[in-house]
């Protein structure tokens, strides 16, 4: 496993119940900006081994982006049960529910 990895599967870990993050955020604190794709390949590949709550990354519009419809639907529910709302059209309010390791940059 790279340092990387290992870097993303402890930020992921990291976010509380009823919070969420980005995957370029996510990317970010683990010290690569340009590897958003390479979190997305992460959780898609590790998530169960780890046992990730990978249901509280999502894209950085606040959308919530897994293609398949049963894993969508997936997330929804256990965001919507951790209290995150998920409007009709799957987007999250970032502006509430955002969750930083480290202080917002403005």
């Amino acid at each position: 496993m790279t340092p990387f990895t290992e870097e993303v599967i402890k930020i992921i870990r990291k976010i509380p119940p009823g919070k969420v993050m980005t995957y370029g955020q996510v990317a970010r604190e683990a010290g690569n900006p340009r590897a958003a794709r390479q979190v997305v390949r992460v959780l898609h590949s590790m998530s169960k081994k780890h046992q990730l709550p990978w249901h509280r990354v999502i894209n950085a519009k606040g959308q919530l982006a897994i293609p398949k419809e049963e894993a969508s639907w997936e997330q929804r529910t256990r965001l919507e049960e951790e209290g995150v709302q998920v409007n009709a059209s799957g987007y999250v309010d970032l502006n509430q529910y955002q969750w930083f390791i480290t202080e917002k940059r403005l």
